[in-house]
């Protein structure tokens, strides 16, 4: 099909739609650009990113809105809705540590981008097992969020 980059069809192959389905074409640039960077906690930079600062500089690169820093504030930061309710670009949020310290951003058909501490930026599904197990919730950034104190 032309106008789509083949990349637009590797994530639409892994996600399980069709590429016309897929949205913010930015978002999935940027995923793109990001694709498989090692996770760093704290990191920034394509040597090594962490969960948060993805989800944030993501967001503000496709939707041109500003995150907070960390996840926990990015879950105070944005509107809670249900799962059902998910839309690309959406929020995602775990508990791994007693508190909310993963996040991810929601694509489609189940599917999140989010910086795993074992293989680095990627996409996983919120049906398998480990997520499920872990899943705290979901938000939507609003359009004006909270200013970054951190």
């Amino acid at each position: 099909m032309e106008g789509y980059d083949e990349n637009l069809f590797r994530y639409a192959i892994l996600m399980g739609v069709e590429v016309e389905h897929l949205e913010n074409k930015k978002l999935y640039q940027g995923i793109m650009e990001w694709w498989g960077t090692p996770y760093r906690f704290g990191g920034s930079d394509h040597q090594g990113v962490d969960c948060s600062y993805l989800t944030q500089t993501l967001i503000s690169s496709a939707y041109g809105l500003n995150l907070p820093r960390i996840s926990k504030d990015q879950w105070a930061s944005s509107d809670r809705i249900r799962k059902e309710d998910l839309r690309e670009g959406d929020l995602v949020f775990f508990q791994i540590n007693g508190n909310i310290s993963h996040v991810g951003i929601y694509l489609q058909n189940h599917r999140f981008v989010h910086a795993s501490t074992s293989q680095g930026v990627m996409i996983s599904n919120l049906d398998d097992g480990y997520w499920q197990e872990h899943f705290v919730g979901c938000g939507r950034p609003r359009t004006v969020s909270l200013p970054d104190t951190h």
